[in-house]
């Protein structure tokens, strides 16, 4: 369950926490006090796009924090598959810190992507806002609460459904390969034939193009090459008059007849020494490699031959030879593949087969599976809203079978209902007005809280619409919710906020001049008050005090 919040710098909330409890958590305010911005908050933390104009004015950051204890056991296995790391068993910490231009979401310290936050927190909390009744509107979402309703046993053949329905497109997308006639089989076979030996009888080498323009870039500069080593050989060769050679010649026979007296000199000797038999040593270099330089015209014509040859094939397979090899192995496959056509062809059409016969039977058996959870949430949704004061109401769950599987199986599903005696059975969608549907889906939550292991469950003004005896009613079965879920629940009716286990006021109040929005638990006398405020308004006389005071006490009873 959700057992805090914790936001700062957001709007109007300067700072405010509050610890939550079990059962039915109450939320009444003042029209503008804000409480649309706690119901913020919470979806915020829960991975909803984010305003940089949320931070609060003059903040460099808002943050929103909330704190769950997971009680169910396999909610827990869940998290922990997910990787969640727990440092307190069972205890959930969702942060999400709004910074300019960006945001940081965090479960137990460990940062977090969206998507696997809304994995996450989809296992701890049910948010029902203002207009997500809405929804009934379209049959998808009947879809979805049938087998939700379902439970287990419909997950265990949906995942079962899944990988069919892969095998099937996978199978269904091999086919269409083989869609080709003959004529276009023999004109495309001839081309890859034709590709293929003008590849192969080139004989690639995967390094040779490197070794070849090596020795080409060579060749086609040896003249200058040549040149420019004569001269060096001149510069450095002893042979040649006013050479380095011959000037290092010198210089060490000069120290040689000056070393014995100056042991100095002998060093400087020794590094003269060693430079002119460097010098020598290159110059013998260079003389040997003149003698080797020599230009083949014959091997020159033909490596350029082989290179023209070498990139007439990239510039038409690939950018370089390991790349046109590639290709030819890939159109070799592909000649394989049509010299196997037919072959190939009755295999694949088998295996459609094969895999239509499993996809159609996965959905056969989860069609079974709705229709036989549909007779029983028929009666309990009937039940519900006839406890939610609808007078005489008929309600049916029709399935119709789609042309085509798909990844959901074949059905459709539309609810069927009449709330007036005597009229007939209509969707949904095209009878119920905006505070019947609000009903209708309370009726649907009151049936599958608590079969999905989520603990919590928020409801943002599902009074909207209603007054009276209704009224009265939703509150006890928002009541009788919150006895197997924890239920937190904004609302302006009195006879809902009376039934609260807990009960919470958001107010705006101006402290050192700026507006700031907040939230506190009350006492049972503070709640007493505030039920007063919203049956009596701005006078709240004592008379209305005791009336709130008797609603309060025969919410208990109720109980």
């Amino acid at each position: 369950m959700l057992q805090s919040l914790h936001v700062k710098n957001l709007a109007l909330i300067d700072e405010s926490e509050v610890e939550f409890h079990k059962g039915l958590n109450i939320l009444t305010g003042e029209t503008g006090a804000g409480k649309s911005l706690l119901l913020g908050s919470v979806n915020l933390a829960l991975g909803k796009k984010a305003d940089k104009e949320l931070i609060r004015k003059d903040e460099d950051y808002a943050l929103v924090e909330l704190v769950f204890q997971v009680e169910d056991e396999n909610v827990l296995q869940m998290l922990k598959d997910m990787d969640v790391i727990f440092e307190t068993e069972g205890e959930v910490l969702i942060s999400r810190k709004l910074i300019q231009g960006r945001s940081i979401s965090k479960v137990n310290g460990e940062t977090v992507s969206a998507a696997e936050l809304k994995q996450i927190t989809g296992l701890l909390l049910d948010i029902h806002g203002q207009h997500e009744h809405q929804s009934l509107l379209y049959k998808s979402k009947h879809l979805e609460i049938v087998d939700e309703f379902a439970g287990k046993e419909a997950n265990s053949v949906k995942e079962q459904l899944a990988r069919s329905y892969e095998a099937y497109v996978k199978a269904k997308k091999e086919l269409e390969e083989f869609s080709l006639d003959e004529e276009q089989r023999l004109r495309e076979s001839s081309f890859l034939e034709f590709e293929i030996k003008e590849i192969e009888e080139a004989a690639l080498e995967e390094s040779e193009e490197e070794t070849l323009s090596a020795w080409y870039k060579k060749a086609s500069n040896s003249k200058r090459i040549m040149e420019s080593v004569c001269r060096v050989h001149e510069y450095v060769s002893s042979d040649s008059s006013g050479s380095a050679g011959e000037q290092i010649g010198h210089a060490v026979r000069e120290l040689a007849s000056v070393s014995e007296y100056d042991t100095a000199i002998s060093d400087i000797l020794e590094q003269m020494t060693a430079i002119d038999s460097m010098l020598s040593d290159t110059a013998r270099e260079l003389s040997a490699y003149m003698q080797d330089l020599e230009f083949d015209g014959e091997e020159f014509l033909h490596t350029q031959e082989r290179l023209n040859q070498i990139h007439h094939l990239e510039d038409k397979y690939g950018a370089t030879i390991p790349d046109v090899l590639e290709y030819c192995r890939e159109k070799k496959e592909r000649l394989l593949f049509f010299e196997e056509y037919d072959i190939k062809k009755k295999k694949a059409e088998q295996e459609i087969k094969d895999r239509e016969a499993e996809l159609l039977d996965c959905c056969e058996k989860l069609s079974s599976v709705r229709k036989t959870a549909a007779v029983s949430l028929e009666k309990q949704i009937k039940q519900a809203l006839s406890e939610l004061n609808f007078l005489q109401v008929q309600f049916k769950i029709e399935f119709e079978q789609l042309e085509k599987p798909t990844k959901n199986g074949y059905d459709s599903v539309e609810f069927m209902i009449s709330t007036n005696p005597g009229e007939s059975l209509k969707p949904l969608g095209k009878v119920a007005s905006g505070g019947e549907l609000s009903r209708i889906m309370l009726a649907i939550k009151t049936i599958l809280a608590g079969r999905d292991g989520v603990e919590t469950l928020i409801f943002d003004e599902i009074d909207t619409g209603i007054s009276g005896v209704t009224a009265q009613l939703v509150a006890a079965k928002l009541s009788q919710i919150a006895g197997c879920c924890q239920v937190l629940c904004i609302t302006h009716l009195a006879q809902i906020a009376s039934m609260a286990d807990s009960h919470y006021l958001i107010e705006k109040n101006v402290i050192s001049d700026k507006t700031v929005t907040q939230i506190r638990e009350l006492t049972e006398e503070e709640s007493i008050d505030e039920l007063a405020r919203i049956v009596g308004g701005a006078q709240i006389t004592e008379t209305v005090r005791n009336s709130a005071r008797e609603m309060k006490e025969l919410a208990k009873r109720t109980k």
